[in-house]
């Protein structure tokens, strides 16, 4: 197969307002909310001034950038193009996150780390994602 070299440029515009590039999080973000990750990390991460406010809902928000393929600040945007606030809500804006992820100290790291090790959910529960995906009775 050979490219046609006719036209000099050449772009693709995804720029419909129902267009959702990453419907997979839906999947995901359900056994989130299931395995209460939002619930999670606002009980273990005391972020100081305003910049922690809605902590839950912030790590909630960089893991589904993370999982929708974000690999930097600005890539978190893509949780807030086309359609994806009709199915998604409060997504916070990348200089918000970034605000978010910068006032971390050492010790904001390990309560992160103590919500990953309590994640998908405290001892003794049922298993969200094994409840999710109908693997128990």
């Amino acid at each position: 197969m050979q490219l046609c070299h006719t036209s000099a440029a050449t772009s693709a515009v995804f720029d419909d307002p129902n267009l959702v590039s990453s419907a997979g999080l839906v999947p995901v973000l359900t056994l989130a909310r299931s395995a209460g990750l939002r619930e999670l990390a606002h009980t273990h991460l005391s972020v100081p001034t305003d910049k922690g406010a809605n902590a839950g809902l912030k790590v909630t928000s960089l893991v589904a950038g993370m999982v929708a393929g974000a690999d930097s600040i600005d890539d978190m945007a893509l949780l807030r193009h086309g359609g994806m606030g009709r199915v998604f809500t409060n997504a916070y804006a990348p200089s918000t996150l970034g605000s978010f992820l910068r006032s971390f100290t050492f010790g904001h790291v390990r309560q992160l780390d103590a919500v990953a090790s309590r994640f998908p959910g405290p001892a003794g529960s049922p298993d969200p994602a094994g409840r999710l995906l109908g693997w128990h009775r």
